[in-house]
This record gives structure tokens, sequence and C-alpha cells, in this order.
């Protein structure tokens, strides 16, 4: 586990690529948008929304959506994408929305950037009674004898393993239900590489590392038998989705 002097400089990185980021990482399956909506009729709270993937997946669902993050190139990429769409820069622990005016708050691939016991209490905040809590991330399947070999060129080991903890929640929420989804993104080989371009670990690294990283996974993917001779492939996902409920 990183220190949390690095865990802020992981998180402020992506400022330095948003436009790759928004290119290169996959939004999330409508099963598991559907899911993590349920029952709830909005407004919504999209926390570290980034360049807006889940938000876009919630207006089409008909919710009228407030992207919050805490990275103004992230929230330009958005209002490019989203121009109707309310963007305000803050964070988990400090939301720009009023007392109990959201029905639904959500963090997609953002939710352990926050710390819990200030971020939970001012959720709760937010939240109409009855309202919920909808967290998600998607991980590659290392199940996969190439994607496991992607995940170690691009040096994320540590990074998933922070992602792969079980979400703390707790109080005053009720219990934390879970749902998985399983799906693949089709890539080309140069959206693989910007998928590793869009990593806070690689943003993060100096420009001679950043460069034998592209190096090795150019090699991966000439001469691994899955992969070599292809111009486009399948990366295989699982999304894990937890929701909670603040009683009513």
């Amino acid at each position: 586990m990183y220190e949390r002097n690095d865990h802020d400089a992981h998180a402020r990185s992506f400022d330095k690529a948003a436009d790759v980021y928004d290119a290169a990482r996959p939004g999330y399956p409508a099963e598991a948008v559907s899911w993590l909506i349920g029952d709830a009729t909005g407004p919504a709270v999209d926390l570290g929304a980034g360049t807006g993937k889940l938000t876009a997946a919630l207006v089409q669902r008909g919710l009228d959506v407030t992207a919050v993050d805490p990275s103004p190139e992230m929230l330009r990429v958005l209002g490019e994408r989203l121009p109707g769409v309310a963007a305000r820069l803050g964070t988990g622990e400090s939301i720009p929305v009023d007392d109990h005016s959201a029905g639904l708050v959500v963090a997609a691939q953002a939710w352990h950037w926050v710390d819990p016991a200030v971020a939970v209490p001012e959720v709760a905040r937010v939240l109409r009674p009855g309202g919920a809590l909808g967290l998600v991330w998607n991980f590659r399947d290392e199940s996969v004898d190439w994607v496991r070999q992607l995940g170690e060129l691009m040096d994320t080991g540590s990074a998933y393993a922070s992602d792969e903890v079980e979400p703390v929640v707790g109080e005053p929420f009720g219990p934390l239900e879970r749902h998985e989804v399983r799906w693949v993104q089709q890539l080309t080989v140069d959206g693989m590489l910007d998928l590793a371009r869009s990593r806070s670990y690689f943003i993060t690294k100096d420009a001679d590392t950043q460069a034998a990283v592209i190096a090795s996974l150019r090699r991966l993917t000439a001469e691994h038998p899955d992969l070599a001779g292809r111009d486009t492939f399948e990366l295989p996902y699982v999304t894990h989705c937890y929701r909670t409920v603040l009683p009513g």
C-alpha cells in the first residue's frame, strides 16, 4: 500500500491526461448501471465523475445529474461531452450540493480516493432519507493470461490491490449489496496503449520509464499468441457494483 502523499499525487495526476483518459477508459455495462440506479429517482450526484463515463449513462436514463470532480481538466472534457450537465469542482469529502437534495449518489472508479470517515457522513448529508449510494469499479479479468501480463507490464498490481479491497461505507447506511457483471471492451493496439497512458501509475512515471512500458506492451501485442497479427481484440472485464441505502 502506498503512503497518503503518493495517494494524493496519483489522484491529482489525471489533470495531465484527461483527453487520453476519456478516449481509452471503458464505460460501464448497461446491466451495472441499471443495478446501481435500482429504484432511485434522482436527482443524482456523480462523485469523481471524471470525463463523464458514468454521468452520460445516468443522463441517458433520464436522471438529472450533478457531476463533481477535483480535476478542472476532467470537468472540461465532461463539459464538452455533456454541456447540459452541472459540473462542479469538489470531492467526496466536500460535495458542493445542498442538504438532502439527491436521491442517488454514485462513485465510479473513485471511492478508493476518498477518506470514508469524512466522505460517508458527507454523502449522508446530501442524500434524502431512503436515497442510495452506488459504487462501481471496472477490473480487467486477469484470469486470462495476456490480460494478466498486461497488468504486470503496466505495473498496476499495487493499484489494483488497493482497489479490490471491499469498499468501506458503514453507518448511517444500511448493509452493502454486491453485484458483478462480466463483459468485454473492443480495443485496437493503440487503444490498449492509451489505456496504459491513462493510468495514474503511468502518468506519474518519468519519461524513460513510460517509454519502456509502451515498448513492452507493443512486444506483448506482437508476440502473445492470443494477440499477434490482430488489429482488434476483446479485453475482458469484471465490473464490481455495490449499493447501500440511507435509512428513511
